[in-house]
């Protein structure tokens, strides 16, 4: 059966920072062109290869990759809290087969997946999360030390092939980036209350969950009208990451380098890692032909912000 994928950036800030009309109404059409675009495939099922912002993964454990075998919302930025509907036994299968091919994976029993991962599924069925079976994959794209994007293509890969022979239809989505450097302390430089918080975060209070929000849309609100102390966007960078994912030469991402990457792109430009898996998820079940692709720099969202819709060549598809 048919592979497709769709990646998008997500921000915590859609509903909270207000572009110009134009602007917003332009990333209003992207994600009505992707929805269009899921309907008319239908999955059967859906991988997320999402990332998280310290609200479901911690320094105390924190693994390159993730597969859950159930999952619910962290509920931040008023994002998604319920359960996902995850197929156990089709995930447990993935951990095996991506584990046969010499690559490690943790997985989980009780995985929370904060905004990262619930908005492309919340934009694409319209707040319904649980719309469909959806296999989580977290990737590590914040936190320090990364493995190098070769371990990233290669892990999609082997995802992509377990899916290759399934006789369901299977849409990868992979949420986050491009260029952008959010307010999220960086463990080298955190102080002893942000350590605390990056080692063992979990479950936060309303009140200081309500604190860290209003100082990202603070942040984004400053960043807007030129006045906060964060890296700028690079569009440039954005585009040319995108032209790579339009090439379908998925080999060439392990030319990206962690340090280059915040030097150039900011400290969160490292989730382009999700699109990098899901890339190359879709690349192993055959070539593919990349058929939507949208692309602004949005200071009010802190991203420059990308949506993309990719589906099989025919020969394969």
């Amino acid at each position: 059966m048919p592979q497709a994928l769709v990646c998008m950036s997500h921000s915590p800030l859609l509903h909270h920072t207000h572009p110009p009309a134009e602007t917003e109404a332009a990333v209003e059409a992207a994600f009505a062109h992707a929805r269009a675009f899921v309907a008319d495939f239908d999955p059967d099922i859906v991988v997320n290869f999402g990332p998280d912002h310290y609200n479901g993964f911690f320094y105390d454990l924190m693994p390159p990759f993730c597969i859950g075998f159930t999952a619910r919302g962290a509920g931040d930025y008023g994002s998604f809290a319920g359960e996902l509907t995850v197929p156990a036994g089709i995930a447990e299968e993935l951990a095996e087969f991506v584990h046969e091919r010499d690559l490690d994976v943790a997985i989980s029993r009780q995985m929370v997946v904060d905004h990262g991962a619930v908005q492309p599924m919340e934009i694409l069925y319209q707040g319904d999360v649980a719309a469909k079976p959806v296999v989580p994959v977290f990737v590590n794209s914040v936190a320090r030390p990364f493995v190098k994007m070769s371990r990233v293509r290669r892990f999609g890969a082997a995802v992509g092939e377990y899916f290759r022979a399934t006789d369901k239809k299977v849409l990868f989505i992979g949420s986050g980036g491009l260029s952008h450097d959010p307010p999220v302390p960086q463990i080298a430089t955190a102080t002893d209350a942000q350590r605390r918080l990056l080692t063992a975060g979990r479950n936060p209070t309303p009140e200081a969950r309500a604190a860290r929000e209003a100082n990202t849309i603070r942040t984004a609100q400053e960043f807007a009208a030129g006045r906060a102390d964060i890296q700028d966007l690079n569009p440039e960078w954005d585009r040319a990451f995108l032209d790579l994912c339009c090439s379908g030469d998925v080999e060439g991402f392990d030319a990206y380098d962690a340090g280059e990457m915040d030097a150039v792109a900011g400290h969160s430009s490292h989730e382009i890692r999700t699109w990098v898996a899901a890339y190359s998820a879709l690349r192993a079940c055959g070539e593919y032909t990349v058929d939507y692709r949208f692309y602004r720099p949005i200071k009010e969202y802190i991203a420059g912000f990308a949506v993309t819709a990719a589906t099989l060549s025919p020969a394969r598809s």
